[in-house]
Formats: structure tokens, sequence, C-alpha cells
């Protein structure tokens, strides 16, 4: 038998020695613990059953004295369901007793309920009437003391089996331990013996690998084991040694792959810092890759912006590449080094192009050692992403740099066309309300009149529009008013009563609820953001339906919520719904007229105000807008 199988039978004995000694100390100690938990199970049975004997008794007794007191029925049921409650657990706990001392006492307890029974309660409830009897009454008392012995007789018959049993127990667990001890024990003695036959077959071959091992892990790379031992010993060792050479070979395969991070990583950080003139971090980048790949010419052409190509070399001093290579490299796949064909030892790597930018390229040229490994070009490949990778984001930047431009002027150009446009139509809108009412005074034909009426509502409604465009572009500024306290309940009551017959005109029903509330801000403002919130609530509602306006304090907060029952808002145009100019798309469908400037108007007065503005809807069902502003304490207001 050689040493391998010596070792590997040892093992395997002490191994199966091993998992017998837990398997048998498992298997009995899970049986010691379960029988133990069925015994402490009975036993608590037992005890819990006994005292049910005593509370049914008791509850039985205190029914009997309430009637022989009283001579009222109803005390009777306590001893009804007492008396047949003790007897079933007395028939109980006498069936489950394996021990003829507990089953005896148990009988005993059974005479003793038979005797007060027969002896005071039988005759009390067969008499039917009270009875003042105080000898009756005493008898009673002390065959219940009697009763009442021979169940604490029970219960400490009970107590002496449980300590019986945790004693048996004890010494089992005892026996158990001191069995699995000396078979641990033995299993150890065997483990010593087992070491001691394989110690001058092993110690010494492994003392010269350790050295080893210390002189590899000191830095030594060379260090080598000398092969000894047995056969099996000097295979460890030759494996050892090939180990270390890999080990040797992977190390300076990992210091050359950290080379080349740190120069992708350099690299990097030369494409993203700013110059103002970036040819220079084009010439820094071909000059760092021709030194780490030992290139004698190194090539660089990209576009960052449109029409102004960036062209580097290295050396300086560099010949001009061909036209043909240049067009044929860029026409190549991003990203993959290629050989470059009639130039020997020229590798490249195309870029990206992207819309007014053409493509460009890194070459690399080495005609004294034309080959290059595959480690060389994953390393260029490598350096080409990496530029390409920050040459796409110096775009990407500059696009977002002209679209920031561009949108500002639009934002610019937006403002000054809704402050030229609403500034420019209140004169003529003035004029055309000023005659349109006094032409209300003149005497007019029917047709005439439907013709005025259809003016003033419309110019209203124009003036409106552009009274609402004039709060938006304030959008940035400060409430106009001074804040002051505000009675949020008296106002809503206000706009609702103000706006209640419009309600009642298109048959749509409405509820108030109003708590007491106060805030801080400006009255009109707020009465104006209340009056379009419920302006749509009707508007939205059709005939039939209601409209729920409620007031409510929060904590710290004022909570005003208008909900409806009207066509509801898609969920697609929730997202945008407080946003200018932006209507429902059901709400256009329907010809339901608007600006889509209601909401946001109220969503800049509530912000003004510190507060929040929130919506809940469903198509069909509804709409419910929630206010939650800041309020004030009630003391402070009288203040």
């Amino acid at each position: 038998m050689n040493l391998r199988q010596r070792v590997a039978g040892s093992f395997a004995v002490l191994c199966a020695l091993f998992l017998a000694l837990v398997t048998m100390q498992l298997i009995v100690g899970d049986r010691l613990q379960a029988a133990h938990a069925e015994r402490i199970a009975r036993i608590e049975w037992m005890l819990d059953s006994n005292r049910l004997v005593l509370q049914y008794m008791t509850d039985a007794e205190t029914g009997v004295r309430g009637f022989q007191l009283t001579g009222d029925k109803a005390y009777l049921t306590p001893y009804d369901s007492g008396r047949s409650g003790a007897f079933a657990e007395m028939t109980l706990l006498s069936a489950r007793a394996d021990n003829d001392s507990i089953e005896s006492l148990v009988g005993d307890e059974r005479a003793a309920v038979d005797q007060w029974l027969y002896g005071y309660a039988i005759p009390i409830v067969n008499a039917g009437v009270a009875d003042a009897d105080a000898g009756r009454a005493a008898r009673g008392k002390t065959l219940f003391d009697d009763l009442r012995t021979a169940n604490a007789a029970v219960t400490q018959a009970i107590d002496v089996e449980h300590a019986a049993m945790v004693a048996d127990d004890r010494q089992s667990t005892n026996r158990a331990q001191l069995f699995f001890a000396g078979l641990a024990l033995l299993v150890l003695i065997i483990g010593l013996g087992i070491a001691y036959l394989h110690q001058r077959h092993l110690m010494q071959p492994v003392e010269h690998i350790r050295h080893t091992l210390r002189r590899l892990a000191d830095g030594e790379r060379g260090a080598r084991a000398e092969e000894a031992g047995p056969a099996e010993m000097r295979a460890v060792i030759g494996t050892l040694n090939d180990l270390a050479g890999e080990i040797e070979r992977l190390l300076t395969a990992e210091q050359a792959r950290t080379s080349i991070g740190e120069l992708r990583q350099r690299v990097v950080a030369e494409m993203r810092t700013e110059r103002e003139d970036p040819a220079e971090t084009g010439r820094r980048v071909v000059r760092m890759i021709g030194a780490a790949l030992g290139a004698e010419l190194v090539y660089g052409r990209s576009t960052v912006v449109p029409g102004a190509s960036l062209t580097v070399s290295w050396p300086p001093d560099a010949p001009a590449l061909d036209a043909e290579i240049i067009r044929r490299m860029r026409s190549a796949q991003p990203g993959k080094a290629r050989d470059v064909p009639g130039m020997p030892g020229g590798l490249a790597v195309a870029l990206t192009g992207e819309h007014d930018c053409p493509p460009g390229l890194v070459l690399v040229c080495r005609p004294d050692r034309p080959d290059w490994t595959p480690d060389e070009r994953a390393v260029l490949a490598g350096l080409g992403r990496d530029i390409d990778h920050a040459i796409r984001q110096q775009r990407l930047a500059l696009h977002q740099s002209r679209l920031i431009r561009e949108l500002r002027v639009l934002d610019e150009q937006k403002d000054v066309f809704v402050s030229t446009v609403t500034h420019e139509l209140r004169t003529p809108l003035t004029s055309i309300l000023g005659y349109a009412e006094m032409l209300t005074e003149e005497e007019l034909t029917p047709m005439q009149e439907r013709g005025l009426t259809a003016i003033l509502r419309n110019a209203h409604r124009l003036q409106a529009t552009v009274a609402d465009l004039l709060l938006l572009d304030r959008a940035n500024e400060r409430i106009d008013a001074e804040p002051a306290p505000v009675d949020l309940a008296a106002m809503i009551t206000g706009v609702h009563d103000e706006l209640a017959a419009t309600a009642h005109t298109k048959n749509v029903d409405s509820v108030l609820e109003v708590d007491e509330a106060w805030v801080r801000g400006d009255s009109v403002q707020l009465e104006r953001a209340l009056r379009k919130l419920i302006d749509n609530a009707i508007k939205f509602t059709p005939a039939g339906g209601r409209f729920e306006l409620r007031l409510s304090a929060d904590g710290p907060n004022a909570v005003v919520t208008i909900t409806d029952t009207g066509m509801g808002i898609p969920v697609d145009d929730l997202p945008g719904l407080f946003t200018p100019f932006h209507r429902a798309t059901n709400a256009m469908n329907q010809a339901v007229q608007g600006t889509g400037l209601g909401l946001a108007i109220v969503r800049n007065i509530v912000t003004e105000h510190g507060g929040t503005v929130a919506v809940r809807s469903e198509v069909g069902e509804g709409s419910t807008f929630t206010i939650v502003l800041p309020a004030l304490e009630t003391a402070a207001v009288r203040l």
C-alpha cells in the first residue's frame, strides 16, 4: 500500500468514526429529548386537567351557594357545566395516568366530589328553593374543603412523578454523555496513532515545502523545492514547482496588465483635460501610445466639431500618411485592431464617426518588429475604444451645450411673446368691452342683443385668458400683496355660494363641509385658485352629477379637497396636468372649452403659499384635487 492509499485510508477511517460518533450522538440525543418532551407534555396536561377539575367544581360550588341564598335558578347554570366538566376531566385524567398512586388519588378526588354533590349540592338543588340553613352551608363548606384536599393530593402526586421523571431523564442523559465521551476518546486515540504512523513519511517533505513557500511569499520568485521523499511527495513537490513557475508568469502578466490599465487611465485623463489647443492633447496621447507599444510612428485623426478635423503624429516630424491608407482604415470596423496593408509593422484601429464628423483612426507602426502579439493588439484596441468613448462624450457635451443655449433662447422668446401678446391685447379689449357695455344701454333688436351678448361673453373670456397669461408671466415672483391671515372657511363658503347658482343651472348638486382653518397669504390669489378648481369641477361634471367641497385641519396643515363626478382624467395626462397649455385628451375630444392655463396658475399660487396640490382621478368616475397649505394656529390669528 503506497503513501497515498495509506493517507486516504486513514482519513477515511477517521471520517467514518467521526461521522458515526456524531450520528449516534444526534440520534440518541434526539430520542432522549423527544421522550423527555413527551413525558413533560403528559405531566403538564395532567396538572392542567387537575386544575380544571378544581376550577369546574369551584364554579359549581359558587352556583349552588348562590342558589341556596337567593333561590335564583340562573345560578344553577355554572353548577351544571362545572359538575359535568369536572367529571369529564377526571375521567380523562384516570385514563392517562400510568401511575397507580395517581389513579388512586384521582379516585379519591372523584369520591370527594360525589360526597359534596350528594351530601350538599344535590339536596339543595332538588329542594328548588332558597335555604338559609347555616348548618347545611357549613357542612357544604367542609365537604368542599375535603375536595380541595383531594385535589391538592393529586397535584402533589403529579409533582412527585414529575420530579422522579426529571431525575430519571438526567441519569439517562449522563449515561449517554459518558458513553459518547468514551467514544470520542477512542477516536482521538486512533487519530493520534495514525498521525504518529505518518509523521516520518510526511513531516520532513512538508517542512521543505513550507520553507520553499516562505521564500516565494518573501518575493523570491525563482525559489523551487528539491524533490525528495516518497513518490507521492516528489509528485507534490514537482507540482509545487510548476505552480511557482505559473505564478511567476501570471504576476509578470498582471504587472503588464496593470501598466496597460494605468496607460489607459492616463490616456482617458488626457482626453478629459480641457486645453485651449486640442492638438496638444492629441500629441500627448500619441506620444504615450508610442512609448507604451514601442512604436516608431504613431498617427491620430479625429473630428469632435463638424468641419474641424484634428491630425497629430509622433514624432512631430513623422512622414505624412498615404490618403488611401487613411480611407481604408477609416472604413474598417471601429474598436478592432487591424494590420495596415502596404505598411510593414503597421497596426490601426478605427474610431466611430457621427453626423458631420467623419470616422477617425489611431495608427502605430513598428517596422523593426512587424509582428504584433495578441496582447499588443488588445492594448491598441482598448486604447482605441477609450479614445473613441472620450471623443463621443466631448461631442455629446458640445451637443448638449448647444441644445441648452437654443432652449434658453426659445424660453426667452416665449416669455417675450406672451408678454407682448397680453399687453397688446389689453388695450383693444378694454375698448371692445367699453363700447359693448355702452351698447347694452341702447334699445336693440333681439338679434342685436344676442350678437352683443356673444361679443361680451367672448371678450370677457379673452380678458380672463389675458389675465391668466399675465399671472403665469410672473411665475417666478412672490405674492403681490402683503401676506395676512386668511379665513379659509369663510373664503370657501363665499366662493361656493357664488358658484352654486351656476351649478344649479347645470343641474349639478354640491356638498360643502368646512372646519375652521386659517392660513397666511394673499386672499385674492387663494380665492382665484379655489375658484378655478371649482369652475373646473362644475364644467366637467355632467347634469345629474355633483361636486364636493371640503376643508379640514390635519395637524399643522389645512387641507382643501374638491371632488367631482365628472369625466375624469386619463392616466397618461396626469403627469403634465399642472403645466401651462396642457389639456386632457378626453376634454379636447369632447370639445370642452379651455386654455390649459388654470391648473398651472393653481399650482403657482399654491406653491407661492408654501403648499402642495395633487390630483387623483379615474376616467368615467371623476377627479379629486387636494390642496395642502401651512395652517395658522387660532391663538396666533387672534393676536
